[in-house]
């Protein structure tokens, strides 16, 4: 369902003058929830709810055959589906170009932090490795999916177990073992754009108002490993430097969150 005009307009003065709907700021996450272990058949699972965004992230791993160029390296297979009871807009049907979008944003942010030491995960070198499989699925979208994907993504990751692998080459998934093997801690962060106005955790409505957003990912370490721009508005080099300075500071508030790792956990942040 998109949103009328008339809101449209109604959005673009409430930014104008700093202000939002929801009475937030500009620079101001939504209540944030993060949930652990909300599938059973999972290894690893995560539910995050950002204000009234619901996404539900869960791990599968089982063992494979290495890729030929990274015989002695595991491998992570992400993947996002939208489905239509997270959203009105979304129909069934193979997977389109915004699942596809959101998956890549999150795959990327995850390999190019180094987030997960993909060597541990060898068997045997040439034959034998674990794959990592994830699944995003969006379960109420009211904006920012991207954000609350990866966080749901991250959080799960955090929380999966590698099931036990015998002699006999049989996985019991009965029996998990070790953690993943986990370095350094991507949070990814969208900046969007209104004219010369910029805003983070926009809502469904708020979205449609936007010229463009840029999706950061940074780690605890204050790298900015990924980025990815969506959207036909340009940003010019000043306000990309502005939007990494932003994603960098309000990485900081998610991160502790993670790290607290408690069902229920709420946003600190106040208004800027």
């Amino acid at each position: 369902m998109e949103t009328s005009n008339l809101t449209k307009r109604r959005i673009q003065e409430f930014l104008d003058q700093d202000k939002r709907f929801d009475n937030r700021s500009l620079l101001q996450f939504r209540d944030i929830k993060i949930e652990t272990g909300v599938s059973k058949n999972a290894e690893g699972s995560a539910r995050i709810k950002m204000g009234n965004t619901e996404v539900i992230a869960g791990v599968k791993i089982d063992v494979t055959e290495p890729y030929t160029d990274r015989e002695d390296e595991g491998t992570l297979i992400t993947t996002c589906e939208l489905l239509p009871l997270s959203s009105p807009k979304y129909e069934v049907g193979p997977p389109r170009i915004n699942a596809i979008e959101i998956a890549r944003i999150v795959d990327r942010g995850i390999r190019e932090s180094g987030f997960i030491d993909f060597k541990k995960l060898c068997i045997k070198e040439g034959e034998k490795v674990w794959t990592v499989f994830v699944d995003v699925y969006p379960i109420n979208h009211d904006g920012n999916l991207v954000d609350a994907g990866s966080l749901a993504v991250i959080v799960a990751l955090k929380n999966t177990r590698i099931p036990s692998f015998d002699k006999d080459d049989k996985i019991d998934r009965e029996k998990l073992t070790d953690p993943l093997p986990l370095k350094h801690t991507p949070i990814t962060i969208t900046i969007g754009k209104v004219q010369d106005k910029m805003l983070i955790d926009p809502t469904f409505e708020e979205e449609q108002v936007l010229d463009t957003k840029l999706c950061i990912a940074v780690t605890e370490e204050e790298k900015v490993v990924s980025m990815q721009k969506i959207g036909a508005g340009p940003l010019t080099d000043d306000e990309v430097d502005k939007m990494i300075d932003i994603a960098v500071e309000k990485s900081k508030e998610l991160r502790k969150l993670v790290e607290n790792g408690k069902e229920n956990t709420k946003s600190k942040t106040k208004a800027d």
